[in-house]
């Protein structure tokens, strides 16, 4: 495999169906994308895998919904490590990239930073929220954190959810080609069965963990047959082979589903990307009074904020800002990030 084509590929997404099974799927390959994601922070192992692994299922999840804008995941806890967000922006054009975020907080006193990042999320809930844009009403759904993995959360969320059978098989990390410089690498397979009616009643409990939905659950015997034999399928593929660079995602498939009759579409390219402004700090701080303004400005007389995501520093004049501002904003303020 030439280099050019190893690129061709690299941080994009390619749907998939398998005409037999009544299955729909993606590929994903991420490099850039996480190099850009984690170097904004210097976050100790855990959270970095926590982080790449929420990257990975939000580019997945993102591309199989028909968004106008953006789709956010967020994982919450009582542990060490207490959030994990996304943010992946749908393209605004046809052909046009789509855009990842991500960022983590977590308590640095309590974090074991190379032990397992999932078991120190603790209890909490992983969350899918869509918001199609202006004039629309954001949709969110919750489901507890179980399961033992990012991955897990996510296929119980669809399952609980939105009662679609889901599966993902994910693998990141740290790796080095040779002659090339040491970079973040990620792919996965996502799975999706297409019920066409569920069998689950209202009110019954499931047979996944914590009484909740699982694949099972909601698939009559034809379905499951379909869905048991692609998931057996996946449970072959190798971990090399999911973030390449040496199988392309169309070797992939072809691999692992040929007898599914796959058929592909058009590859969705992915990039980084954040969307925060000056004009978005201005608007965040516009519910506060000249006295709350103060308390937030420092010895240098300025007020300061900080993207999370993309780590670009605003600094800003204390007077052009709240409700009861005196000032116009100035053409000097801004980000020096």
């Amino acid at each position: 495999m030439t280099l050019g084509s190893q690129i061709a590929w690299d941080d994009t997404v390619l749907p998939f169906q398998l005409d037999r099974s009544d299955i729909r799927g993606r590929v994903a390959r991420l490099d850039g994308v996480l190099d850009r994601v984690l170097e904004q922070h210097d976050y100790p192992p855990a959270i970095e895998a926590l982080v790449a692994e929420m990257a990975l299922l939000t580019a997945l999840i993102g591309q199989t919904i028909k968004l106008r804008w953006k789709l956010s995941l967020q994982v919450r806890g009582d542990g060490p490590a207490r959030l994990i967000a996304t943010d992946y922006y749908g393209p605004t054009e046809e052909g046009e990239p789509a855009r990842v975020r991500a960022y983590a907080s977590y308590d640095e006193d309590r974090l074991d930073p190379a032990g397992d990042g999932f078991a120190q999320i603790g209890k909490g809930y992983f969350a899918i929220l869509i918001d199609q844009g202006q004039g629309t009403t954001p949709y969110q759904g919750i489901t507890p954190i179980a399961g033992g993995s990012l991955r897990a959360c996510a296929e119980t969320y669809f399952a609980q959810s939105e009662q679609l059978p889901t599966r993902f098989s994910l693998s990141f990390g740290a790796s080095k080609l040779l002659g090339q410089p040491q970079g973040w690498r990620a792919g996965g397979v996502m799975l999706q069965h297409m019920p066409k009616a569920s069998p689950f009643a209202a009110g019954e409990g499931g047979s996944g963990e914590g009484d909740l939905l699982d694949a099972v659950d909601i698939l009559d015997d034809d379905e499951e047959e379909n869905w048991g034999r692609a998931n057996h399928l996946l449970d072959t593929v190798e971990d090399l082979e999911l973030i390449g660079p040496s199988v392309q995602p169309t070797e992939l498939l072809v691999r692992l589903f040929h007898e599914e009759q796959p058929r592909v579409f058009d590859p969705q390219p992915v990039h980084f990307g954040c969307t925060c402004s000056e004009d978005k700090v201005r608007q965040s701080l516009s519910i506060y009074s000249a006295r709350d303004i103060a308390h937030m400005t420092t010895e240098e007389g300025t007020v300061t904020a900080d993207c999370q995501f993309c780590g670009a520093h605003y600094v800003l004049d204390p007077t052009t800002l709240g409700f009861e501002a005196t000032d116009r904003p100035d053409a000097a303020d801004g980000n020096d990030g």
